[in-house]
């Protein structure tokens, strides 16, 4: 049988249109020869994410983003085409948005919730989620920075008003009268540090002097410490504190009338007696000085000793 021009042309145009719409159902993301599972998500931002972009499940990739579509209530419905029916997806599993690296696309990761046994069908909607790209992330970073940033601008140009304001023509005359004073002090100051360099080099030796007649003190001192080290200093100090209890003690017995010490010092008797042999003793002096010759008579031809006459002079208590 002869096949006619027109059952050719007929053939082409249905092949044809079953192309376009393979094709056209290829880059939705939509199988024409297998069963899929549809599953819907609503965001209230996508994030940049494209028709036909990935659906993972733990980096596999299970299926395709076939279609977003903006409701009335401004959320986003995006409709997940899910090929691999092998692998169970719970009804409270997660649907994010995430970006795989800085150059490709967004994708959307289905973190299922393994505990939940009730799985999805056709239809049915999962929980959304949006995870920060590494921009985003580095940007909400970067705003507090930048939010400090601008109030030190800020802080910073009001300060500048404030200086310019303190900053008349008084005041920066007075600045630049101090900082020549200034100038004039330092080149004083450096002036100044030459003399005493001079005076250094001229007083080398004897600096030089001075120093190792400081270091020999020390030695010396150090010497000296040593020996303190060494001597026995604890029993010097309790053989002076027996020392000093046993002038205690004596002071003791002084004041309470012990021994001869003690008695005169308490003893009234032995007091008077002693102030009156001391007043007859001075009397006896006395009157030796006044009458010699009572006590002392020398005689060449053996007279007779004189005897004593009592004086009238006496020394009145």
């Amino acid at each position: 049988m002869k096949i006619t021009r027109e059952i050719k042309t007929a053939i082409l145009v249905i092949a044809s249109i079953f192309l376009f719409i393979w094709g056209y159902s290829f880059l939705r993301g939509q199988s024409l020869f297998s069963d899929q599972t549809k599953l819907y998500v609503e965001y209230e931002n996508v994030e940049g994410l494209a028709m036909s972009a990935p659906v993972t499940i733990s980096g596999k990739q299970v299926g395709k983003v076939s279609n977003i579509k903006l409701n009335n209530n401004g959320m986003l419905l995006v409709e997940l085409i899910i090929d691999n029916k092998d692998f169970p997806i719970s009804k409270t599993s997660q649907a994010q948005i995430y970006e795989p690296g800085p150059i490709g696309g967004k994708q959307i990761a289905i973190i299922p919730n393994y505990k939940d046994t009730n799985l999805v069908v056709s239809g049915d909607k999962l929980l959304a989620e949006v995870k920060p790209g590494m921009l985003a992330a580095f940007g909400n970073k970067l705003e507090p920075t930048q939010a400090k940033i601008d109030k030190l601008l800020t802080d910073t140009n009001a300060l500048m008003v404030n200086i310019n304001s303190v900053l008349d023509a008084k005041t920066k005359e007075n600045l630049k009268s101090s900082l020549d004073n200034l100038n004039k002090t330092l080149a004083q100051f450096h002036e100044a540090s030459k003399t005493v360099n001079t005076l250094l080099v001229d007083n080398k030796e004897k600096l030089n002097h001075t120093l190792s007649n400081i270091d020999k003190v020390s030695n010396d001192f150090s010497k000296i410490s040593d020996s303190l080290a060494k001597a026995n200093i604890g029993k010097t100090v309790k053989d002076l504190e027996k020392t000093l209890a046993s002038v205690d003690k004596i002071m003791g017995d002084l004041q309470s009338g012990k021994g001869t010490m003690g008695k005169m010092l308490k003893d009234d008797a032995l007091y008077n007696n002693f102030s009156k042999t001391s007043k007859e003793l001075e009397l006896l002096l006395q009157d030796l000085r006044l009458h010699p010759t009572r006590y002392v008579n020398v005689s060449l031809f053996g007279k007779k000793e004189k005897p004593y006459v009592k004086s009238n002079d006496s020394i009145k208590n």
